[in-house]
């Protein structure tokens, strides 16, 4: 598909253009006007790059998808906005492949074999708004996935069934992102410090997931119901997996009192009674070993007396 070993950026400077051209004597107005053309013609070459092969270009979309591409076609037209590259086998994301494409607003990578993101893959995608990475294969979101993607509207993570796990730190500075969908994965646990740095979010996507509704998901839970009024979730679809007196249980449908077991606290009688326990468990205790200890004494005497009447 060629090397993505040179960067795609680099323009040719006005002064570099004008110094290739044949410069007899003073500059005359028509002169120049020609070198002003070729100089906008040449840059204008340069930044339009042609559109890659399997791919179609219109009006600054690039179209690579249902193309059984194995990696990322080099060399996209400078000026792409709209990226897709669904449905093909892409299983890496080369570091710094939308460097030069700073006008990215949407880019699709649905449907392909894609187990994680190069760090930093978004440092120079200021303007991207709508990221699709749903149907592949990625385990965790680690912290830095999304950094410096400031201006993500659109994250959707679902169906990747060995999702296992979302850092806490995974959407930190995304202030701007609305919807967020992370359903049908293999998720069974949930930070809340992986949301509560969302004040945009508006529509959360949990449905589908093995969730373990132990004492560890209560904070999200409440966060979530205080939350439900503005936040639409698909809370039809989201069950809990475990323990097994909710298994089956709507995940919205759990109270406070449902993790009541979570918060016993023990009154001074209780205590008491732990204190009174274990006193009388280590009476039993000492008690059993001194008459095991007097038993086997017993014992080594009965055996000595019966060798010597033997003699």
């Amino acid at each position: 598909m060629g090397s993505l070993q040179h960067c795609c950026c680099q323009l040719p400077k006005m002064g570099d253009t004008w110094a290739q051209l044949p410069w007899p004597g003073p500059p005359h107005p028509a002169m120049l006007l020609i070198s002003l053309l070729l100089a906008a013609g040449l840059m204008h070459s340069d930044a339009g790059t042609s559109c890659p092969v399997l791919c179609t270009c219109r009006n600054q979309v690039v179209d690579c998808s249902s193309q059984r591409l194995f990696s990322v076609p080099p060399d996209l037209p400078m000026d792409t906005r709209n990226l897709s590259l669904a449905h093909n086998r892409i299983t890496a994301v080369p570091p710094g492949y939308l460097t030069c494409y700073m006008e990215l607003r949407v880019l699709d990578l649905r449907n392909n074999s894609l187990m994680e993101l190069p760090r930093g893959l978004f440092l120079h995608a200021k303007r991207l708004a709508h990221l699709d990475l749903s149907y592949n294969n990625f385990s965790h979101v680690p912290a830095d996935m999304f950094q410096e993607a400031h201006g993500l509207v659109h994250i959707d993570l679902s169906h990747n069934p060995w999702l296992r796990r979302v850092h806490p730190h995974a959407f930190q500075g995304l202030v701007q992102l609305r919807d967020l969908d992370l359903s049908y994965g293999g998720l069974a646990f949930l930070s809340l410090e992986a949301l509560e740095g969302l004040p945009g979010l508006v529509t959360l996507q949990i449905g589908g997931n093995p969730w373990v509704c132990g004492c560890t998901m209560e904070p999200l839970l409440k966060w979530l119901r205080n939350r439900i009024q503005r936040c639409t979730a698909d809370s039809q679809l989201a069950e809990c997996r475990g323990p097994p007196e909710v298994e089956g249980a709507p995940l919205f449908s759990l109270t406070e009192e449902s993790f009541k077991a979570c918060h016993v606290t023990l009154t001074l009688d209780d205590y008491l009674f732990i204190a009174f326990v274990g006193f009388v468990v280590s009476i039993a205790s000492v008690a059993t070993n001194f008459l095991l200890g007097i038993t086997a004494n017993c014992c080594h005497r009965w055996s000595k007396a019966s060798e010597e009447e033997e003699i």
